[in-house]
């Protein structure tokens, strides 16, 4: 075909090699058809039958992106369709496969949302708390004072009481319950940083909370750690698993054989909970 594809991956590690990107020539187009900006197509890709949607725009290559919404593709207006579809049709079961990500992913997400209201419940730790707008009852253990307050009643129950007014809007709600969490995440992270540093052996210097939509933390050369504050929507475990692998990256910077031989001589079943952390959706609405 002599059509040079860029593949944009939004589902794969942010290490994988790009696909090289080069000039293309301008050619005449085969089929005579004068497509729109954007046009919704139907094709068979490995046996699947799906739907793309076709961007014409002012580009030298075909750029494939999968995501949430399915597969769209961008091309120069001199491509024929031919030509576009026989792009696809190598690309295939590349193609459907993060589909099937990307789909089992947004179901994730789906599942994982959380409703903003008095009564709804979300993650903490693991372990499912209940939201309330008012203020918590005043008694011994839980003093009158600065809100939101967690209180776990004597049937095992949490509940978050939020202080807040009955016709809180479900933005305030969502902030309110982010700013609470943010408070918990850094201690909690202080402790597990400098409880795994002295198994592995190394020093931390610093630690910054992130909100970051694709990574759950990161790690510099000079001992910085950036950790996800929505890591404390899940169980301790695996959080500790987030801990050790950034504090192994203070050994091995990048993810070869070492670096995991690093992570493994801290937490001998990191993969266990590795694999558990991919069912994770990192979501912007938790």
């Amino acid at each position: 075909m002599g059509l040079v594809q860029l593949v944009l991956d939004l589902l794969a590690p942010a290490a994988s090699p790009a696909q090289p990107l080069m000039p293309v020539p301008p050619q005449g187009r085969s089929d005579g058809e004068d497509a729109p900006d954007r046009k919704r197509r139907p094709i068979v890709l490995a046996s699947e039958p799906l739907e793309y949607v076709l961007v014409r725009a002012r580009r030298r290559t075909i750029g494939m992106l999968v995501g949430p919404d399915g597969l769209e593709v961008r091309a120069p207006r001199w491509v024929s369709v031919r030509e576009i579809e026989a792009a696809l049709h190598e690309k295939a079961d590349w193609i459907v496969r993060k589909l099937a990500e990307s789909q089992e992913l947004k179901r994730r997400r789906m599942e994982q949302a959380i409703e903003w209201r008095d009564g709804a419940s979300f993650p903490y730790l693991g372990q499912p708390v209940i939201l309330r707008l008012g203020p918590a009852p005043v008694s011994p253990s839980t003093p009158a004072g600065r809100h939101p307050k967690f209180v776990t009643e004597t049937e095992g129950q949490a509940i978050l009481y939020l202080g807040l007014p009955p016709h809180a809007q479900e933005a305030q709600v969502r902030d309110t319950v982010q700013s609470w969490l943010m408070r918990q995440a850094r201690p909690h992270f202080i402790e597990r940083l400098d409880h795994f540093a002295a198994v592995a052996g190394v020093r931390w210097t610093g630690l910054a909370l992130s909100g970051a939509r694709t990574r759950w933390g990161s790690a510099s050369v000079d001992g910085r750690i950036r950790l996800n504050w929505r890591l404390m929507h899940l169980r301790p475990a695996l959080i500790d698993y987030v801990v050790v692998h950034e504090l192994s990256h203070l050994k091995v910077m990048d993810h070869s054989p070492s670096f995991w031989d690093a992570v493994g001589e801290v937490m001998p079943d990191y993969d266990v909970r590795r694999t558990e952390l991919r069912d994770h959706a990192l979501n912007t609405d938790l």
